[in-house]
């Protein structure tokens, strides 16, 4: 296939004529977009930045609105609280598979999909916890289609948040165990990082195989959360030390694990009491978040299996890890001098580099990175990193700079706007979640066109090269 170079992304064109032999260009193929779409009801997307959407043979799972009512929609603590029904949808080669719910449960959320078509996440299981009046979940693993209920360690809730490709599953689990730390543990680590419902009873990390869920235990306190797993069977989490409230986080000392041959090991942290991980790759390296002395601020960290590694930030006070490749090299966002807005950053061998912003945009995240390097994420104006009308969804190759991905694919005729970007796979198909006029949403796929995707309908094969500002 051959390809031709046409245009150059720049405010100057008189003086790219002579740029482009001083400094370095990257060079970016065009995209197709394609709009997944709903089950019937008027959105679908999926969530960041702790999830993994997108499998490497371009199989794609999101949540979308089916169009039956949900029938916990009057209920005011229903996470679900859209009115319609949400199930989670597997769509690959244009095939849509529904993620139904066990019977007989409800809404569903597919959280993690693996290279092997296996899909974990959490459905309602039709019941209401009479001590919280939250619907109670269970993780569930679908089986190219098929919900599997894996069940809890005795109490009413569970989720599932990673699967590798042999089908072990980690998440967590409630047990039977009154606990008086149940709500700081949900609300600071559980709520903001996936799909869940609080519990009055301990939260353990658990790790499910052939059938039975093994409870990992903590590292002494009454909770524990599995985040994620790697190929070789190696889970990370966060869990609490202790049952001491720290009057500044109002949370027990809380430090990431590794657990791994049965035993669950303490990673430590950058010199705070909180620390919390966010992936792990199949080397055993882990990344994540962690306070420093005093719990004022917050760095992120990688574990390089030996020790804890400060990435530091760009400048500000706070950052956080998000995706880390087979490489090493690990995503996330850092706050800039002044400490006002955050960027996405790239860091490999010690150097943590600026992805910068799109379209003047003031802040931006990365969600997704592959095992080439590239990082995407969400661009916006300063409140609105990404996502909605607002944001743009940002694709970044080194040397750089980042390219907003919607000028790399025509306008799609429904007015869908791309938002935000959250993952990549090492084919480099990107799945993220755009915005039609009327302010509803769905989930888009994105496919490159490039010598790995020839013949597809509608791509343009040349290519367009994007100048360093």
């Amino acid at each position: 296939m051959r390809y031709k170079t046409v245009g150059v992304l720049t405010a100057f064109p008189l003086l790219c004529a002579v740029v482009p032999a001083l400094r370095a260009q990257t060079t970016y193929h065009h995209y197709v977009a394609v709009d997944l779409g709903t089950l019937g009801g008027p959105n679908s997307g999926g969530c960041v930045p702790n999830c993994r959407l997108l499998s490497n043979q371009g199989a794609a799972i999101f949540n979308s609105n089916a169009a039956k009512p949900d029938p916990f929609g009057s209920n005011p603590n229903n996470v679900f609280n859209d009115g319609n029904l949400d199930l989670g949808e597997y769509r690959q080669n244009g095939i849509s598979i529904p993620l139904v719910s066990p019977p007989p449960g409800h809404n569903s959320a597919p959280l993690w999909i693996s290279d092997t078509g296996l899909v974990a996440g959490l459905a309602e299981n039709g019941k209401i916890d009479s001590n919280t009046t939250y619907p109670e979940t269970v993780a569930t693993l679908w089986l190219f289609g098929f919900p599997v209920a894996l069940g809890t360690l005795g109490g009413n809730a569970s989720s599932a948040a990673g699967v590798n490709n042999i089908g072990q599953v980690v998440g967590a689990a409630a047990n039977a165990t009154t606990d008086p730390n149940a709500s700081a543990f949900y609300n600071f680590f559980v709520s903001g990082s996936s799909l869940w419902w609080p519990v009055t009873t301990e939260t353990h990390a658990f790790l499910w195989q052939a059938g039975a869920m093994k409870d990992l235990g903590t590292l002494g306190g009454t909770d524990s959360l599995a985040t994620a797993i790697n190929q070789g069977g190696q889970v990370t989490g966060v869990s609490l030390l202790n049952t001491a409230t720290n009057p500044d986080t109002g949370l027990p000392a809380s430090h990431p694990f590794l657990w791994q041959n049965g035993k669950m090991q303490d990673l430590g942290t950058l010199g705070g009491t909180l620390g919390q991980p966010t992936g792990i790759n199949d080397g055993g390296q882990v990344i994540g978040f962690s306070t420093l002395a005093g719990d004022q601020t917050t760095h992120p960290f990688f574990w390089d299996g030996h020790q804890m590694v400060d990435l530091e930030t760009l400048g500000g006070d706070n950052g956080s890890a998000f995706q880390i490749n087979n490489a090493g090299q690990v995503a996330g966002e850092a706050d800039v001098p002044g400490s006002q807005v955050s960027h996405a950053f790239l860091w490999q061998n010690g150097k943590m580099t600026d992805l910068g912003t799109v379209d003047g945009d003031l802040c931006s995240s990365a969600f997704g990175l592959n095992s080439q390097g590239q990082v995407v994420g969400d661009s916006g104006p300063k409140g609105t990193c990404g996502g909605g009308a607002k944001g743009h969804g940002f694709l970044w190759q080194a040397p750089g700079p980042a390219v907003d991905v919607a000028k790399l694919f025509p306008p799609l005729s429904s007015g869908l706007h791309l938002g935000g970007l959250c993952c990549i796979n090492n084919r480099g198909e990107t799945l993220g979640t755009g915005t039609l006029p009327n302010g509803t949403h769905h989930a888009m796929l994105l496919i490159p066109c490039d010598e790995n995707h020839p013949n597809v309908k509608g791509c343009d094969y040349s290519l367009v090269q994007v100048l360093p500002f």
